[in-house]
């Protein structure tokens, strides 16, 4: 397995390319804006994009949705609690304002312990509500991809539509935090602290799960 890490120009915002080496294949974690790079990124690497995953419908994550789609024919992944308010109009015009466009419908809705399989290589689906109903992290040994669940020193706000505190903290506690300790976490923004942290050192630091 290859993972990219890339830093977008707006809000800080990390994509993800997850590659399988057998079949030359990937799958990109919430491609928000500069698609054309991020696009380049997967050829240069010489990787054919054939997923498109979201770990929740917010727009700063799924932006690029339909840029990507329209370029390489990938399905589009989310979470089923999420998957109405991913092609809202509201959650199109505000893709808009931040320069990209409205996401087109999922073509597969997920649920909590399922498998994306990315060649050989297999994600599983980690349920964590809280920043919104749908929102997901993505497991692979050593490395959890946690979208606005989880950040470095720091968690998703649950001041939007369908947050809440109490779920995203439990889900955090109970599904994240059970994992191994070397586990790797990939957060979905850079708040400037690191690009990355693992699951012993954000139990031991992290002041909103303490």
């Amino acid at each position: 397995m290859v993972v990219k890490q890339l830093k977008l120009s707006k809000m800080a915002i990390f994509c993800y390319l997850v590659g399988d080496e057998k079949t030359r294949t990937c799958a990109l974690i919430d491609p928000a804006f500069e698609t054309d790079r991020i696009l380049a990124e997967a050829k240069k690497a010489g990787f054919r994009v054939t997923h498109i995953i979201n770990t929740h419908c917010h727009a700063d994550h799924t932006a690029g949705n339909a840029a990507i789609k329209a370029a390489t024919g990938a399905r589009i992944y989310i979470h089923r609690a999420d998957a109405d308010k991913l092609n809202s109009m509201m959650n199109g015009a505000f893709a808009r304002v931040l320069g990209g466009r409205g996401s087109p419908k999922a073509d597969v809705l997920l649920e909590d312990g399922d498998t994306i399989a990315i060649g050989s290589t297999a994600l599983k689906v980690v349920h964590t509500p809280g920043h919104t109903p749908g929102g997901i992290c993505l497991y692979i040994d050593g490395h959890l991809f946690t979208g606005d669940t989880l950040f470095v020193g720091a968690i998703g706000r649950t001041d939007l539509p369908g947050g809440s505190l109490d779920q995203l903290v439990t889900a955090i506690k109970q599904k994240i935090y059970t994992l191994p300790g070397t586990t790797v976490i990939w957060p979905g923004h850079d708040y400037g602290i690191r690009p990355s942290s693992t699951i012993e050192y954000e139990k031991r630091t992290n002041p909103y799960t303490r």
